[in-house]
């Protein structure tokens, strides 16, 4: 299980059936914290160029937490690598396709490009509408595993 910090931003109705779902916004963490910033280690131009800006996202509130709190966040390793592999591995698969089906009907070079560029529009259309589909999203879907405890602020509470 791949683990992440977050915020719970938003609580949503729980549906009729499944669990409870909650907006939340991931904790970024950074090793140097000049991210963004004119001078660092080089990664500030990427910092600029996409602006670090926080990206929320929906996961199943399994713990019924609340809007507010931090909570630590999991997703299945499995998932990610099967997204992976279909992401990448799916268009590159129908591109090639295309090609090869191109060149067997009209043999020229001309038609295999054609054919590559068709077969990697089918591939990303096909590949839009499985991941749009209720099922796929439902068994990929981050969950919250539980909250996160602050060990800094136990800390705090000790020395005082």
């Amino acid at each position: 299980m791949i683990e992440q910090s977050a915020i719970i931003i938003a609580i949503e109705t729980p549906p009729t059936e499944g669990p409870a779902m909650a907006t939340i916004e991931v904790v970024r963490k950074t090793a140097c914290g000049l991210c963004g910033q004119t001078s660092g280690c080089g990664n500030a131009f990427w910092g600029k160029l996409f602006a670090h800006k926080s990206s929320s996202f929906k996961a199943q509130n399994t713990i019924n937490a609340q809007v507010g709190q931090t909570v630590v966040v999991g997703i299945d390793e499995t998932a990610v690598m099967k997204s992976a592999l279909i992401l990448y591995l799916l268009p590159l698969v129908t591109m090639f396709a295309g090609a090869l089906l191109a060149v067997q009907i009209v043999n020229a070079d001309a038609s295999a490009i054609l054919g590559a560029l068709l077969g990697l529009l089918l591939g990303f259309f096909w590949l839009k509408a499985h991941v749009a589909g209720r099922v796929y999203y439902q068994n990929h879907l981050p969950k919250i595993l539980r909250l996160e405890n602050n060990p800094s602020a136990e800390q705090a509470v000790q020395f005082q």
